[in-house]
């Protein structure tokens, strides 16, 4: 029988799931929101609505950064405030350590822990974090695999 995953784990498998709706070939991430163990919103790295893909036409790189794409935390801040859904206090799940500008904005919008896995090259973030007093927690990655025990299910149904 599976290890039932904890909160942490199951949040980050969430932003896993997320991050596989990336459009830019360049970083797949994904962002969770999560405030009393419910998940407020959901983002991923994609591009504007009503915008090309950049896996359809090619990333758009300024100073070596894609400037199509919106990032996954600024994605799920943006979705949870068009949903009216207030994010002060929540905890971020990323796949991967915020970039300096999206560290910036959790921070604003009242994030108060980010949970990752992955690093992220050349940010800020971790100094930002630390002096707004925002916990950040990295967990080694989750076990991609789902295990589903149809089994022993249909089973206890007899």
């Amino acid at each position: 029988m599976a290890k039932r995953p904890d909160w942490d784990e199951y949040f980050l498998k969430l932003a896993m799931l997320a991050s596989e709706r990336a459009t830019c070939p360049r970083m797949h991430c994904g962002c969770v929101l999560v405030k009393n163990k419910n998940v407020i919103a959901t983002g991923y790295n994609g591009s504007i609505p009503g915008d090309d893909h950049c896996e359809d036409v090619g990333c758009l790189v300024v100073d070596n950064h894609c400037v199509r794409t919106v990032h996954a935390e600024m994605n799920a801040l943006v979705q949870a405030a068009r949903r009216g859904h207030a994010v002060e206090g929540a905890t971020a799940y990323v796949t991967n350590t915020p970039c300096t500008t999206c560290a910036k904005a959790l921070i604003t919008a009242g994030i108060k822990r980010v949970v990752v896995f992955s690093d992220f090259h050349d940010t800020l973030a971790t100094q930002f974090f630390a002096k707004a007093g925002v916990k950040i927690d990295k967990h080694s990655v989750p076990s991609k695999d789902i295990v589903y025990d149809l089994e022993n299910y249909s089973s206890a149904r007899k």
